[in-house]
Order: structure tokens, then sequence, then C-alpha cells
């Protein structure tokens, strides 16, 4: 078994090279990157929790939030983003190894992919996580006594709102129970459409309230109409935050590409020596004065 030496690195200007090797995809690197910018996101989406910044939440109240405040948790994510995508993509560009002699251009380029690698791995396992807390979700969010299985994603949104409509002395079995509130969620869930509730569908909600309830049809129907009311409000305040949150997650993907590209060039220019790594601590001066 031989050993070889390693080939001397130098960077050529942009003009023709007669010694050009052929990039390669270094996933030590990326994986390393990835995982780095993973971790920096989930602590930073934690912090976030801690303080209240989130556009969405398990609690029937977190709609009454300003709007203020839903933009700044929508402009936090975009900033963690920057900082989770920038972290690891920049990790990997310093760990990866540039082979032989290649243009300026091509070394440059070649560090961008490594980020741009590190941002699409690091998005695949944010998707992961939070399909793990959207399978978690509706166990929070169902309401007491119905199952996730048997509660519907109206259910959900305006669980409160179902509590106040079946509000009542009267004591129903769990199962027959979690039926109803099924049922009166989708028609609810119309309200907010552009034809609003049907009126057989408010007659029958109507009779299902005095039935569960024990309440007189006049009262029923009082009710019905105050928790309609709510119902539309609250879904309507859900859609709003859940495209804010959508365009939020969106821009903060496609910015962080940006800065995971330029982050890893940085990267290289910095393993490569070209420029000097910034000094925000002193803890490796001994070892430049060895």
């Amino acid at each position: 078994m031989t050993i070889a030496d390693v080939p001397t690195i130098a960077v050529l200007d942009d003009g023709p090279s007669e010694a050009i090797v052929p990039s390669r995809i270094e996933w030590g690197p990326v994986i390393g990157g990835a995982i780095a910018a993973a971790a920096m996101a989930t602590v930073l989406h934690g912090f976030a929790a801690a303080i209240g910044l989130s556009v969405s939440s398990t609690s029937p109240t977190w709609r009454d939030a300003s709007f203020a405040l839903v933009l700044l948790s929508g402009l936090y994510l975009l900033l963690a983003a920057l900082v989770s995508y920038g972290f690891g993509a920049y990790i990997a560009g310093r760990l990866r190894t540039r082979f032989g002699v290649s243009q300026a251009s091509d070394i440059e380029f070649n560090d961008g992919l490594h980020g741009l690698l590190v941002w699409g791995l690091a998005t695949l396992l944010a998707a992961f996580m939070a399909l793990a807390v959207a399978q978690l979700g509706p166990r929070l969010a169902a309401p007491s006594g119905a199952s996730p299985s048997t509660s519907v994603a109206g259910e959900n949104i305006i669980a409160f709102d179902l509590d106040r409509l079946f509000r009542g002395e009267r004591r129903v079995p769990a199962a027959e129970m979690s039926m109803a509130r099924a049922e009166a969620a989708r028609i609810l869930m119309t309200t907010s459409s552009h034809r609003g509730m049907l009126v057989e569908d408010r007659s029958y909600l109507v009779r299902l309230t005095s039935a569960y309830t024990g309440l007189a049809a006049a009262d029923a129907d009082k009710r019905v109409t105050e928790v309609a009311a709510t119902a539309k409000d609250n879904i309507n305040r859900a859609r709003r935050a859940g495209a804010i949150l959508a365009f939020m997650v969106a821009a903060a993907a496609l910015v962080g590409a940006a800065v995971a590209w330029f982050a890893s060039t940085a990267g290289g220019r910095h393993r490569d020596g070209l420029e000097t790594a910034p000094d925000f601590w002193s803890w490796d001066r001994p070892y430049r004065r060895a």
C-alpha cells in the first residue's frame, strides 16, 4: 500500500487552464452542514415559541393576536432561516476539500453548489420535523372526549366555538357527542364560504343543538347565530394567519438558498486563505503567535 502525496492547491485566474480537475460533491460536509443548519433552526424556533413569536397555536385564543405580532413572527421566521442556512452552508464551505488545480470561478461555483445542497437537505430535515409536529398537533388540539381519529380539521380550528354551541347540563356519551361535534363543525365551516351557511343547514344545526343541550328552540336558534358569527371570524383569522405563514416560509426558503450559496463561497475563500476569517473571539490567538 502506498500513500499518494496531496497535490498542491493553486488558484488560477479566470483565463484558460490546462489542468482542470472535474468537480466532485463531498457529501460529508454537506450532511454535516445540513445537520448544523437544522439544529440551529430548531434552537431558534424553540426560542421563538418560548417568547410567543408564533403565527399559529393549539390555543383557541391565538387568533386574537395583533397583526403586528403576526408580522413580527413572520420576520423572525425569515431571520431564523437566514441564520441557520448561512451557518450550515458556511460550515460546509470550510470543510469541503478542493481537489487539484481549477479556475477561481469553478472553485466558487463548486462551493456555492455545496451550499445549495446543504440548503436542500436542511429543508428536507425541517419538513420531516414539521410533519412530526403536524402529526402531534391534532392530538393536542382535539377537544376533550373526542379522539383524534374522529376529530375533523374544522373541529380543531373552531373547537372553542363548538364547546359554546353544545354547552349544557345534559350529559351525552362521548362517542355520540364526537359525531355531533364533527357534523356541526362541517356545517359551521360553511359560514366562511361565498354562499355562507344554507338555511336548511342552519335549521338542522338548531335542532341538533336543541337535542344535545336541552335548550328551547328559540334559545338554540340564538346560540347558533352567535356561534356562527364567531366561528366565521375565527376561520377567517386562521386563513389570514395561514397565508402569512405560508408566504413567509416560502420567502425564507428562497432567501435562504441565496444566503447558503454566498455563505458557502465565503467559507471556501476563508478555507483557501484568500480572505481572512472574521476574528470575533481571541481564543485562537495563542495558536497564531505559536
